[in-house]
This record gives structure tokens, sequence and C-alpha cells, in this order.
């Protein structure tokens, strides 16, 4: 049996914290790198035959023209293959992304966790529940015109915060994907997402309530960003930050889809 918003809200602990304020108050909140990781435990190390033999096979960089030609099933074939950095050592399997193909709506993590290592799937743990129920908040459901992926696609050691050497080699994967999918609008989950998508150095709360712009080829997207599941179940109170920041992004979309073809949207 499917469940109202509020009732979805309320299973997951959320019903009076997203709570809209007038504006977004008070002093941008700092990050570091031990509140964006994801919130699941840490697996235990696991032996060579299960990861592929990638422990052994020299970085290869990838090849960002070959890349930009791909479709999809390549370029899964790509990234389950790929050993441009170190990660490929310790993972399970690479995690691409999940969602609909002709998606709107574009969400950007950080990298997969343990959870997701092992189902091969982005945002499946605790921060994915809550994930899940940010959407619902704005009537999205994961996987109808929602598309998510990280960016990284293999999963850091310890669940840390990638290094920038590891986004920049996933880097051409992830432009693929966005060019493939033709988003309306990206959001992005963490400052490790804002950095590898907008090259983006300061603190994420600086950067909440504006509209960036990723430009592929002649295509401009409007970009939002916000802070990342896994920081929010460490830091209850800005829940209502990152919901200001949801109905900053469902307004931006809406203009998007009215600019366009007027296609009905979540909640009209």
């Amino acid at each position: 049996m499917s469940l109202s918003r509020s009732r979805l809200l309320q299973e997951m602990g959320l019903g009076p914290v997203w709570r809209l304020r007038d504006a977004p108050g008070g002093e941008p909140v700092a990050e570091d790198a031990a509140d964006e990781a994801a919130a699941v435990p840490v697996a235990a190390a696991e032996p060579a035959a299960a990861r592929h033999g990638t422990e052994n096979r020299p970085a290869l960089p990838v090849d960002a023209g070959a890349v930009a030609g791909m479709d999809w099933p390549a370029l899964r074939s790509a990234v389950a293959g790929c050993t441009a950095c170190g990660l490929c050592r310790e993972r399970k399997q690479a995690v691409l992304g999940v969602g609909d193909e002709q998606a709107d709506w574009l969400f950007i993590g950080e990298g997969p966790g343990a959870e997701e290592d092992a189902r091969g799937e982005p945002f499946v743990g605790q921060a994915g529940k809550l994930l899940d129920a940010m959407l619902a908040a704005i009537d999205l459901t994961r996987g109808d015109n929602v598309y998510i992926a990280n960016a990284v696609k293999c999963r850091p050691p310890g669940n840390r915060t990638p290094e920038a050497d590891e986004m920049a080699a996933c880097r051409p994967y992830l432009q693929r994907q966005i060019a493939l999918l033709r988003p309306k609008l990206i959001v992005l989950l963490g400052r490790a997402a804002m950095h590898a998508v907008l090259n983006e150095e300061g603190a994420l709360g600086a950067s909440r309530g504006k509209l960036f712009e990723y430009r592929d080829g002649e295509r401009v997207v409007p970009v939002i960003v916000t802070y990342h599941p896994a920081y929010l179940l460490r830091n209850l109170p800005d829940k209502a930050k990152a919901w200001e920041d949801l109905c900053f992004a469902r307004r931006t979309m809406r203009q998007q889809q009215r600019a366009g073809q007027d296609l009905p949207l979540p909640g009209d």
C-alpha cells in the first residue's frame, strides 16, 4: 500500500523538520569530510577473487574522446571495466547510476558507499532512504523522471570523500551521462559533487540558493546545490535548509518546463 507524502515523511522522522522558512537564514554551516561520508558500516576487505582482478591492473586514463561517443550500453561496459584510478582495486563493482534515462531531473552525489558497492545502485542505504523521502516531498519518485548518479563510480575506501584526481578520472563518464540524459535541471548533493561538476571550491553553505550553469556544448543546464543526505542524517537541523533548496529546485524546474513544452508538473 502506498503511503501519503505526510505519512512517508513521518515514517522517516522528518515531519516537523521539513518546514519551509521565509528565507534561508543564519550563517552557512561548515561541512567536513566525515559529515558527508555515507552513513553505512565499512565492509571488511574483500578477497581478490571478488574484485574481478582489478587490483593488479595498471591505471589506464579514460579516453574522453571515445567516451563522448558512447551510447548507454557502451558507457555501462566502459565504467564496469574502468581502471583509471586506484578506486578500482577495492571495489566489488562500479556503480554508474540508476533511473529514467530520459529524466528531466538529475541528482548527483559523491560516490558509492558500502551498500551501493555491494548492490550496484547509488543511494540504497540510510542516506538513500532519506533521499527518497526528499524526492517524495516534492512529488518525485526514484526512477520516474529522475536519474541518480555520483561524481565517482567506485567506492572510496572507508567511504571517505573522493579525492580530486579520482573525480577527474571519472569526469568523462559523468559528462557523457549528462549528455545522454539531457536533463532540464541538475541537483548536486554535497560539496564533492559541487566540486566535481562546477569546479567550485568554496563551502557548500555559501552556494545554496544560487542558480549555477552546466554547459554541454550549446546546451545550458541550470544547477542547484544542496546538502548530501548523509550529512543531513548527522545534522538534523539543516534538513529545513535542504527543504528550502528543494522548493527552489521545484520552482526552477517549473520555469524550465513552462519555457519548453508546457508539460504537466508534479503537484499542479
